[in-house]
């Protein structure tokens, strides 16, 4: 795969992931904020969370429902097509979204958002792409990690777009909460471009598209006839309901807990950013030639859960900030270790699905727990992160029974690279 291929594949995942890295202090500010206008001043705190949760989660579950179909897609059509397909869901969706802050329409954005999720399955793809062009294991662990720079990239680009974009200071009547929803349609657009003029797919076989109303359940259900995928799932999910509950909250609890609005949020989104650029882009390899991979997905859960016990009980807010920046060092290392692992669990016709099927448990878990973290953060807002906690620990304890066989011990505790 050319370098030029690998840049425009960054691009696309760096294009998905702005729907997070810059959409999410925005919405914070949106629905959290009395002052924004978007809610009735009225609204209480309490359901201010809800709202939030309602908005973020619908986004996360659409995205679920459209991810595994988007995958399945991509090995019917190719790579290129349906990474086409997404990136043209996006331009609806943020056009829709833009549409309900000039009417100040909460239904409207949800709708945007949903419709944003659902066709949000460029980072499967893309991921799938990397593997179609990989020579061997090493590379494939090498390009899962271009595709977490991408990522972090976004999730840094987003919450600096989002705050030059709306700064009135800097733009005058120009900076302001939708324009930055107009820097990422055109992002997309760009996005677009790259694709059709650089992108080729190295995978030629087809698979036969067959749609039905169930596959996305039926898609995760599959997993019982994969064992390694199985063994290595129990974990995985963990792992992620602790990843997605501390990333979707931590605007929500900055603001809750010491006043911090658009500008606590978009820095928190640039630690992340940092942390996850840093680690995935120069730190993946050194650490897999050195460390078992078992050693370094214990060693992200462990640090998880410290991040987590600092970031709720440290009474500074600027303190708080070297949470998520630990938390997503060692994420960065680990996320793609464990997408290596399932790559390597599956022969190669079902590395579209696989990478769908882990990018589904994502979803999934980001949606069921936006919606419920919503409700426990008009209760308290140190609830969700409880959980987050709680699913690092868990993830940690099933790591020896869950991963038994000796095919799977071989994948995990193989000598370093």
């Amino acid at each position: 795969m050319s370098t030029i291929a690998k840049i425009t594949l960054m691009f696309v995942v760096f294009v998905d992931l702005i729907g997070q890295g810059l959409v999410f202090p925005i919405i914070n500010t949106l629905i959290m904020e009395p002052s924004s206008g978007f809610l009735p001043e009225g609204t209480s705190t309490g359901t201010r969370h809800l709202n939030y949760g309602l908005v973020i989660g619908m986004f996360f579950l659409s995205w679920f429902f459209g991810v595994v179909y988007v995958a399945k897609v991509s090995d019917a059509i190719g790579r290129k097509n349906a990474m086409l397909i997404c990136l043209a869901g996006a331009l609806l969706g943020y056009l829709i979204t833009i549409l309900s802050l000039y009417m100040g329409s909460l239904w409207m954005l949800i709708l945007g958002r949903s419709i944003t999720g659902f066709t949000a399955g460029n980072q499967p793809i893309a991921q799938a792409a990397m593997i179609d062009g990989s020579r061997d294991d090493a590379e494939r662990d090498r390009n899962m990690g271009y595709i977490v720079t991408g990522v972090s990239f976004g999730l840094v680009g987003g919450p600096l777009i989002g705050a030059l974009l709306s700064d009135q200071a800097l733009l005058g009547n120009f900076g302001n909460l939708k324009t930055p929803f107009w820097g990422a349609f055109v992002l997309v657009a760009i996005a677009i471009v790259l694709v059709i003029a650089f992108f080729h797919d190295v995978r030629t076989e087809r698979e036969k598209f067959v749609f039905r109303p169930l596959d996305v359940f039926d898609s995760l259900f599959k997993i019982r006839h994969h064992p390694l995928v199985m063994e290595l799932m129990p974990v995985y999910a963990l792992f992620m309901i602790a990843n997605v509950t501390f990333y979707v909250f931590i605007d929500n609890y900055l603001t809750s807990a010491f006043g911090y609005g658009v500008v606590g949020g978009s820095i928190a989104m640039v630690v992340i950013g940092v942390a996850l650029a840093s680690s995935s882009t120069f730190l993946v390899k050194p650490a897999q030639e050195r460390f078992h991979k078992r050693t370094l997905i214990r060693a992200s859960l462990i640090v998880m859960i410290v991040a987590i016990a600092w970031f709720i009980t440290t009474k500074s807010g600027p303190a708080s900030f070297v949470a998520p920046f630990f938390f997503y060092l060692l994420f960065g290392i680990s996320y793609p270790t464990l997408l290596g692992l399932f790559s390597g669990s599956v022969d190669a016709e079902y590395q579209g699905w696989v990478m769908g099927v882990t990018t589904a448990v994502f979803c999934l878990a980001g949606g069921v727990m936006s919606l419920i973290g919503g409700w426990l953060m008009s209760i308290d807002i140190k609830l969700p992160f409880y959980i987050a906690g709680a699913a690092a620990v868990l993830g940690l304890l099933a790591m020896s029974p869950t991963w038994r066989s000796q095919r799977i011990r071989e994948m995990v505790d193989a000598g370093p690279q």
